[in-house]
């Protein structure tokens, strides 16, 4: 409620409108001037009905929100997002700043309309771009990571009461592709591995990177950070506890797992073990050629220096920048005519396996590293859906079908299928029977 006070022949009229980013109290000032002649009775109506009129304009954002949406917006990354937001997700945000304060950085909060942002949408799917490496036409996906980010501006600004209203949710988004992911099928794995295992030595490094990928499903950051302490080879287990990242501001880096369920232990193959041993003693003896050349401390998870044990690192001993097992991979697709797809394929063909192998959707969950059961589903439902048909084309071998009657006969036909039900026979539901149908 506006607060009136008078001052002189004035009245000052004080609104509150919530507090900003830094938690400052926000409050806006009017001062109203009766007009001469207006009797008392006539002031206190004039004054009340400026005060209401002042206070909804402030509610509305009319007065409240001259701020320009670029200053809000890294006002929100200064004292929000560095304390919420791990730093890939902030360096993620901050690529997006590109395009959007172009668009919309220099216009005031309560200026932005639904229209403005439905255009700047219009001009991402139509190819309007400023990206370094590629031309063309944003990707579904890819808009609606912008108009997620102007969301968010807005929606903070609303609960810091500086505008009462996100234009963005008035916005048509395009559709995303739910096709099919493109992923490996069995026999296409089955030969990468087997073309892996035949590489020199010097791949070690690679080959045992991809047959870790292909076994345990992890992600390229859970893979690039695993040290020799995670595994367990009594119980023939790997353990995930941290993940690997890069961002240009930083460099490589240490970082937690992406979410609480990331964190899990998996069983390995003694194949994998055995590969790990042999790696082990290589980069042991590597390393010691190399002398004091190898580093033996690495930053760790909240840039704590920690003894480095780190299983994939480059010549010297850091840690191997994120970008190194693709570019492998791809150049070792091409030599041996693989159809390449990339990395995470090989993720997506392990939960697919797990999928059509019957293992249960919260197992596959729990096995993925997936926050729920639901994203699992959402991201592998292509899959589920085929491997339900299969399991319905189980259902008829087990039962079997039997064959049609000829016309004017009156015996049944026989079960066809790969397992008839040569067990089950009928008996006459007679007293002694009990009612039972099938003995």
């Amino acid at each position: 409620m506006a607060n009136i006070k008078k001052v002189g022949d004035n009245y000052k009229i004080t609104v509150s409108c919530g507090y900003d980013v830094r938690g400052k109290h926000i409050r806006r000032f009017l001062t109203y001037r009766p007009e001469p002649g207006m009797t008392e009775s006539q002031v206190k109506k004039a004054v009340n009905r400026a005060a209401v009129l002042f206070e909804e304009s402030c509610k509305q954002g009319h007065i409240t929100s001259a701020v320009k949406f670029e200053k809000f917006a890294e006002e929100w990354f200064e004292n929000v997002a560095k304390i919420k937001l791990k730093e890939r997700t902030l360096a993620n945000y901050r690529y997006l700043t590109q395009r959007v304060y172009a668009e919309l950085g220099h216009l005031p909060l309560n200026k932005i309309t639904p229209r403005q942002i439905q255009k700047f949408i219009t001009d991402m799917g139509n190819g309007e771009r400023n990206d370094k490496y590629k031309k063309g036409a944003l990707k579904a996906k890819t808009i609606r990571n912008h108009v997620a980010f102007i969301s968010g501006i807005f929606e903070h600004a609303i609960k810091m009461g500086v505008v009462s209203v996100n234009p963005c949710r008035a916005v048509t988004l395009p559709k995303v592709d739910n096709s099919e992911k493109e992923i490996y099928s069995l026999e296409e794995a089955q030969q990468i591995l087997q073309l892996l295992f035949q590489e020199e030595a010097k791949n070690l490094h690679y080959i045992l990177y991809f047959a870790l990928a292909v076994y345990s499903g992890f992600r390229r950051g859970e893979l690039l950070a695993l040290e020799y302490k995670d595994f367990d080879h009594e119980r023939q287990t790997v353990s995930l506890k941290r993940s690997s990242h890069y961002i240009p501001e930083r460099g490589i880096y240490t970082d937690t797992l992406k979410t609480k369920n990331s964190y899990r232990t998996l069983k390995m193959p003694a194949q994998v073990f055995d590969l790990l041993v042999r790696y082990q003693k290589q980069q042991a003896e590597y390393s010691e050629r190399l002398g004091n050349q190898w580093v033996t401390q690495i930053e760790g998870l909240g840039g704590k220096m920690v003894d480095n044990d780190r299983l994939f690192t480059q010549w010297n001993g850091l840690p191997m920048h994120p970008n190194a097992p693709a570019l492998f991979f791809e150049r070792f697709c091409k030599r041996h005519g693989i159809r390449f797809i990339n990395c995470h394929g090989l993720r997506h063909f392990n939960i697919s396996t797990q999928i059509f192998a019957g293992i249960d959707v919260k197992t596959v969950s729990m096995n993925a590293g997936h926050s729920n059961p639901n994203v699992t589903l959402g991201i592998y439902s292509h899959a589920f859906q085929a491997a339900n048909a299969f399991s319905m084309e189980k259902l008829v071998e087990v039962i079997g079908i039997p064959e049609l009657s000829e016309p004017g006969q009156r015996t049944a036909g026989m079960f066809t299928g790969k397992s008839s039900p040569k067990n089950v026979s009928r008996n006459k539901c007679d007293d002694d029977s009990n009612g039972d149908v099938f003995a």
